[in-house]
């Protein structure tokens, strides 16, 4: 079997700022957030996806296609539930760095590599918080008008923000999800939007959920 040929990172980088209509400090910020992240994964588990190409394509781009779906210009603060290595959360930071963003992933070394990357970044107002989802909705109150999560939890987990005594019942959750996608039965009422979008060859969708 033939090796896939990688494209060069300057023609990655090229491509990423005008696909996306990117300043050179977005760049430079993406830059040092997949060197950082390659680096790190030679030693924690952060990403199964090696290639820059590929961390480009699938984390980056992947996370920023919420801002064609909302105008995040007009949402103050958002929460990534099971970011990870920081996706969505932070992609979505870097080009809207008004936002305040939380942050929630219970592993250790995933938090550490987190507080490099604001660190390393500069980003302002961005906390990590390393309680699960359940103990989150039970144990705080902070202001959250959006919850993104790329399926790190089923659907049926999430919407237990949208019960009557959650202090974020009134919030909305921006679910990603593949294009064959059906919602669990108990979930379809809060699904209020779908919204497809294309991701290389792939066609995705986020999902809306709101009580």
């Amino acid at each position: 079997m033939k090796p896939v040929r990688q494209k060069p990172a300057e023609k990655v980088w090229a491509d990423l700022q005008t696909d996306l209509g990117l300043s050179d400090l977005h760049i430079g910020q993406f830059q040092k957030y997949a060197e950082l992240l390659m680096a790190r994964n030679q030693e924690i588990n952060l990403t199964a996806i090696e290639d820059l190409s590929g961390i480009v394509r699938q984390h980056f781009i992947d996370s920023v296609a919420l801002r064609d779906a909302i105008d995040l210009t007009t949402i103050t603060s958002i929460c990534d539930v099971g970011t990870g290595a920081g996706f969505p959360g932070l992609p979505l930071k870097i080009l809207f760095p008004h936002l305040k963003v939380t942050l929630i992933e219970v592993t250790k070394k995933k938090q550490q590599f987190l507080t490099e990357v604001i660190q390393m970044l500069g980003l302002e107002n961005v906390e990590i918080c390393d309680v699960d989802w359940r103990t989150f909705l039970r144990t705080t109150q902070h202001e959250i008008d959006l919850f993104v999560t790329r399926a790190a939890l089923d659907e049926v987990e999430l919407t237990r923000a949208f019960r009557a005594s959650c202090p974020y019942r009134n919030a909305t959750i921006v679910y990603w999800v593949t294009d064959v996608w059906e919602p669990n039965p108990k979930v379809a009422g809060y699904v209020k939007q779908l919204v497809t979008y294309k991701l290389a060859k792939k066609i995705r969708k986020l999902a809306f959920l709101k009580a």
